[in-house]
């Protein structure tokens, strides 16, 4: 069977916009010619990839599966191009580097400084958002390496802690619940909250902590969608909230102040996460080295060398 990256490339776009018509004037290619190299997938794979929906068309399951295994081989293909083009060229690499919000305040300067610092030629492009939306760009291969939150249990990636993450409730200096003679969980629910949405892992872990006492989640009063917009809204509020510590010694012209509290404290790894089955070209190699402590040694993690 021969499979011809332009077919799938066409297949992607039909799949995104939902419609063939669209989908050829964006190709800048006859509607027909878009059937016929569908027709040409689905006599490959011996099954429908599309079925009708209303004026447009939506992917079966066989569509579906192929559209994400289509997107890995085509950002696999993309890849060899760029390192191949890197290396005819002369160029040291370009690193795309993905990171979540606590890691880009923690690690990220620390990885530009030493990256820079010996005057090796990697360039590097730097996405920021939450861990758990980057994972999928990583698995894609749309990033080449992921700081931030560990991934456990992902037979897909390999995980390598770094440095603890400590979560913590968190006020300004002269909040209310600082007079409080005895702070519990129960207490904190008699104020209002200042936290990211609930899909975020910190926002999510908080309410099933008070969830498993057998208590009301936090009352939220603001919901922010950036993490680091948190630290100033609770300065001049108040308001409670859920922050990395690290996020607090940054703030500390801000008079914040942890609320001391076990049960709501909540401990994790912030590390580097590859693709397990995925080559990383020798820069990507020397960042993540960089990351766990071998800048110089120009090697491979050991449990990615052999690879």
């Amino acid at each position: 069977m021969d499979l011809h990256l332009r077919d799938l490339r066409y297949f992607e776009t039909a799949a995104e916009l939902g419609h063939f018509g669209q989908a050829a004037e964006q190709l800048a290619r006859s509607q027909p010619a878009l059937t016929k190299c569908i027709q040409r997938l689905e006599d490959a794979f011996g099954s429908p990839l599309f079925e009708r929906d209303g004026r447009g068309v939506k992917l079966t399951p066989v569509g579906e599966m192929l559209l994400a295994r289509a997107r890995l081989l085509r950002n696999t293909a993309d890849e060899l191009v760029r390192q191949v083009n890197e290396f005819a060229q002369g160029h040291a690499g370009h690193v795309r580097v993905g990171s979540g919000p606590v890691a880009a305040d923690h690690l990220l300067p620390q990885l530009c400084s030493l990256a820079l610092a010996d005057g090796h030629r990697n360039t590097l492009a730097i996405v920021v958002g939450p861990s758990w939306e980057l994972r999928e760009q990583l698995r894609e291969g749309r990033i080449d390496l992921l700081i931030g939150l560990t991934i456990e249990g992902d037979p897909t990636t390999i995980s390598y802690p770094i440095m603890e993450d400590v979560v913590v409730v968190a006020a300004s200096r002269t909040h209310p619940v600082f007079d409080e003679p005895r702070i519990t969980m129960q207490t904190l629910l008699d104020y209002e909250w200042a936290l990211p949405a609930p899909n975020i892992p910190s926002r999510a872990w908080l309410d099933m902590a008070f969830s498993n006492k057998g208590l009301a989640t936090p009352s939220v009063q603001i919901e922010a969608s950036s993490i680091a917009l948190l630290p100033r809204m609770i300065a001049s509020t108040h308001l409670l909230s859920f922050v990395s510590r690290h996020t607090l010694e940054l703030h500390r012209g801000d008079q914040l102040k942890e609320v001391p509290l076990k049960a709501t404290t909540l401990r994790r790894k912030l590390g580097v996460t590859v693709r397990a089955n995925g080559e990383l070209s020798p820069a990507a190699r020397r960042i993540v080295g960089l990351l766990r402590g071998e800048a110089g040694s120009g090697t491979a993690p050991r449990s990615q060398r052999g690879r």
